[in-house]
């Protein structure tokens, strides 16, 4: 928080599109989606529209004995959208509750099946689930974990497929299907103590934008079968639209026992996060009262109707205006506006899946020698793009670009070029 007295808090006045606008009437462009949850802009007008008729019906009910419109239609329209045998919705507030909601239930599931030996999770190395204590241990960067360390339960680390460890000449799909290898030997040494296997498909976004081929779900789908253990897809991050696919299951062509969304899932307005699960869970938990078999798990804004209002508007835009079509050209528009920070003396690696697109600074190229994290090279970037009206935010030393979709291939062109600005002068010899 000491920061603050050398980077003041920016106040926002008002933002259209993909541009912030302060008091002093100095422009932002947003090329983070306010921390990748806005996807059609600020301000939109069709989700200002909606939400505007949603206040005049219904504000908030709980979703205890009682339901509306906006939860019911939503939850129809994600089963349609949705890979195909995920057909049960649970809602919360936030990624982290949706991850924790997973967790619980994976665990409940078992438990009702007579299976109470099924205690433990399996996580990938370099992974991030969010804040939440359960959350927080299924994930496994040292940064946000390691102080809380006494608080959290045990989980099996499996090595990530992470690609930017792939030898040379070596292909991300040659290595994605090698490092599965490690994922076949947990199932098979712990799969009667898992519940489930819980992955962010395709990039560990807060892990430094660390990516990898589709081909380790596909394998990881299949494993998890065979063994006896869920799948859970952590794309709260990834999902509608990030990856290129509006699901990243999608490009495996896999259906997990668990779906968790949030963040992009109401354009960025309001906190609303869901969790699909398939019909084979959910008659786990359908019983007799008496049985004790029920799914105690509430939260007080669950199914919002504010919320879900706005995720309609958002998944409106998504029929109405071929995005997934539209942001293939975006996405070659960032690709070519970045091609050449792979020459800079000090980039290691540009890598990209969809609107997803990451700039790795080293000290050492040819080493791949990290800068000194005390250094903080990658603020230092970011500050000198703030001074020059671009929101970005790094990931230690890695520099990405998550922009609202509405973007422009100029305001793209725009970013990478404060971007390349900002790395030639933190990494200046």
């Amino acid at each position: 928080m000491k920061d603050h007295e050398q980077f003041p808090l920016i106040p926002v006045k008002r933002a259209q599109g993909v541009w912030l606008e302060d008091y002093d009437g100095k422009r932002y462009l947003d090329a983070i989606s306010s921390w990748w949850v806005n996807l059609f802009g600020h301000c939109n007008p069709r989700i200002n529209a909606a939400l505007r008729d949603q206040l005049d019906q219904l504000e908030h009910v709980l979703l205890a004995g009682f339901t509306h419109e906006p939860v019911i239609e939503l939850s129809e329209r994600l089963i349609r959208l949705a890979p195909a045998g995920l057909t049960r919705c649970f809602y919360a507030d936030s990624g982290s509750a949706a991850v924790e909601i997973a967790l619980k239930m994976s665990y409940h599931y078992w438990r009702n099946a007579g299976q109470t030996n099924k205690t433990k999770f399996i996580t990938l190395t370099n992974s991030y689930h969010g804040e939440t204590l359960g959350a927080l241990a299924a994930g496994n960067v040292a940064l946000y974990k390691e102080i809380y360390a006494p608080l959290l339960m045990e989980v099996i680390s499996v090595t990530s497929p992470d690609c930017f460890y792939r030898e040379a000449g070596e292909s991300c799909s040659d290595y994605s299907r090698r490092m599965f290898a490690h994922m076949e030997q947990a199932l098979e040494k712990h799969a009667a103590e898992a519940c489930a296997v819980i992955v962010e498909p395709l990039v560990q976004c807060a892990g430094g934008m660390r990516m990898y081929d589709p081909v380790y779900l596909t394998l990881l789908r299949e494993a998890c079968s065979r063994h006896g253990v869920h799948l859970i897809a952590d794309e709260v991050a990834v999902g509608f639209g990030r990856t290129g696919t509006m699901f990243a299951c999608e490009q495996a062509n896999i259906t997990p026992d668990f779906l968790c969304l949030g963040k992009g899932l109401t354009g960025g307005y309001l906190p609303l996060s869901a969790v699909l699960t398939t019909d084979e869970i959910y008659q786990a938990f359908y019983d007799d009262y008496a049985t004790r078999r029920g799914f105690l798990h509430s939260h007080s804004y669950t199914g919002n109707a504010l919320a879900c209002r706005a995720a309609l508007a958002t998944l409106e835009i998504f029929e109405q205006d071929n995005v997934l079509e539209n942001n293939q050209q975006l996405a070659r528009a960032m690709r070519n506006a970045s091609a050449h920070f792979a020459d800079h003396a000090h980039v290691a690696e540009v890598r990209q899946t969809g609107m997803i697109l990451a700039i790795e600074m080293v000290l050492d190229k040819a080493t791949r020698t990290s800068y000194p994290w005390q250094e903080r090279c990658g603020l230092r970037v970011c500050q000198h793009a703030l001074e020059n009206g671009v929101l970005l935010r790094p990931l230690g030393d890695v520099i990405y670009f998550m922009p609202p979709y509405v973007i422009t291939p100029d305001e793209i062109k725009h970013v990478a070029e404060m971007a390349w600005r900002g790395i030639t002068l933190a990494t200046r010899d």
